[in-house]
């Protein structure tokens, strides 16, 4: 995955001192070199993003290799995601500072050691308490690396060919969490739980020690204070919401019923928000909300919401769907949503090149449609449905997203200006793990509601799962409506202004 990086001379990095050159010399580095050194920098960052945000949704399809070896409940297995969510959610709001704060290259390599470290204590876990807290460890090195790529992108690239590197990170966003249930499906269909983590062990200590040995610091850190008050509101919140809609989504009888974290989060929220709206104006916020002053950021993040929703809700529904009422195995389930994120990822690049030349508009328009058709043709499935019909629409369906991503990150991130660019990429990662939350809840929630339903009026288990399945989906294809409406709504940013004759970003 190497990204095809356009880099201007002119573009924003701080000049090199006289050993940030060409490794290993005192020579200050060139234009071509600086060329070169960003491209390296950008390409670590993907590749390393990719492993850690995989092992997002890689836990799902062995939940039940893993009760049975360590003896655990649903309930308590479930946590393996669940805790994972809910530190991104807690740390992410923070690297906004950290990215003020501290040099790209010790950014990176703490992130990558807690993220290696972590994966060191899941592959050796002798047990279900040190599996999580490796999960914990994990999460924590992943929440940093999202918003490091992308405020290292949007500081090196220069607005005209920003499009092209935003589609390689829509690979990353979108089509890792996507095949993740595929990977751990084929591992678990050869290999014990623990090669899930102990073949990517030496990828991510490869990336480290790759990063240690030529990362460079490519961005200027500046004085950043650290509101204490805010740290706390913001995991409160962050948290709280992320741990409800996780509890309300698995519907389950939980030690703590949804509704208390939910409504500690949303109380922690208000008050976060007004604190930040107030702290903005010296500079001292955790996270500052003047991002949302730009209408093409807000319009691209709430779009951005609807379409996470849609990503991860049909991630938990499809396979229920495919493994209730098809009766498909664990592997043959993974490998029927394989083509969908393999298509994103073919993609996506070539999203990048057309938004670059053309902008969001062309894009968006017929990507959100896409998505709504294909959840509004999955509201219509059941057991007669020919499993082939579900594969291409979920092909569509991705599609759809792979239309969306690069243009909403582009657009939105590319509105704001340089000094917003770590805010508002900590804004766009906590989203995401909020959305993501939000979507496994709705879609689940209802799916329960709905095959409650059916099994009272008097149907069998593969038939109440399949009314909930429709449910579910025709839930999804109401929400993508309100995708498809504020598609129209984003522009190309007047600070993103189109490639030009001799224009140097």
């Amino acid at each position: 995955m190497s990204p095809d990086v356009p880099v201007s001379e002119t573009a924003p990095v701080p000049a090199p001192a006289p050993t940030a050159g060409v490794p290993g010399t005192g020579a200050p580095a060139s234009g071509t070199d600086h060329s070169a050194r960003n491209r390296l920098v950008i390409g670590l960052l993907l590749v390393s993003t990719f492993v850690v945000i995989l092992n997002e949704t890689i836990m799902g399809v062995a939940l039940p290799r893993l009760m049975a070896d360590l003896s655990v409940t649903a309930v308590a297995g479930q946590w393996l995601t669940t805790a994972f969510m809910l530190t991104m959610a807690v740390v992410i709001p923070v690297t906004g500072f950290l990215l003020q704060r501290l040099h790209t290259r010790p950014v990176f390599l703490t992130a990558m050691t807690l993220f290696s470290l972590g994966t060191l204590v899941c592959a050796a876990a002798p047990g279900f308490g040190t599996l999580l807290a490796g999960r914990v460890v994990q999460a924590c090195g992943t929440a940093i690396m999202m918003p490091l790529l992308m405020t290292t992108v949007l500081t090196l690239v220069p607005p005209a060919g920003r499009g092209r590197v935003m589609g390689n990170i829509s690979i990353v966003i979108s089509v890792a969490p996507a095949v993740g249930p595929t990977i751990s499906g084929v591992i678990l269909s050869v290999l014990e739980w623990r090669w899930m983590f102990i073949l990517v062990l030496p990828i991510a200590v490869g990336s480290l020690l790759l990063g240690a040995w030529r990362m460079q610091n490519v961005t200027e850190p500046r004085p950043a204070p650290l509101d204490v008050v805010s740290v706390v509101l913001s995991a409160l919140g962050f948290g709280g919401l992320v741990y409800g809609l996780s509890t309300l989504g698995e519907g389950r009888e939980a030690a703590v019923p949804a509704w208390a974290p939910l409504a500690v989060g949303l109380a922690a929220l208000a008050v976060f928000v007004r604190r930040q709206t107030r702290l903005q104006r010296t500079d001292r916020a955790l996270l500052d909300l003047r991002t949302f002053r730009s209408r093409v950021f807000t319009a691209s993040t709430a779009v951005l919401a609807v379409s996470m929703m849609a990503l991860f809700g049909t991630l938990i529904v499809l396979p229920i769907y495919l493994q209730t009422v098809h009766g498909l195995d664990p592997l043959g389930t993974g490998l029927l949503l394989l083509p969908g994120g393999l298509v994103m990822g073919l993609l996506a690049p070539v999203v990048g090149r057309v938004y670059d030349r053309s902008g969001p508009t062309v894009l968006l328009v017929p990507g959100s449609v896409l998505l709504s058709g294909s959840l509004w043709y999955l509201a219509s499935t059941s057991a007669a449905t020919p499993v082939p019909m579900v594969l291409l629409a979920h092909v569509v369906l991705s599609t759809g997203l792979a239309l969306m991503f690069t243009p909403l990150f582009t657009a939105g991130l590319g509105s704001l200006p340089e000094r917003l660019y770590s805010h508002g990429s900590a804004m766009v990662g906590t989203l995401q793990q909020v959305a993501g939350a939000a979507g496994t809840a709705l879609f689940v929630t209802v799916l329960t509601l709905g095959a409650a339903g059916a099994a009272a009026s008097g149907a069998a288990g593969p038939e109440a799962t399949e009314a909930g399945v429709r449910s579910a989906f025709l839930c999804g294809g109401i929400i993508s409506l309100l995708a498809v409406a504020g598609s129209f709504a984003v522009r190309r940013p007047a600070l993103s202004p189109g490639p030009a004759p001799g224009s140097a970003g």
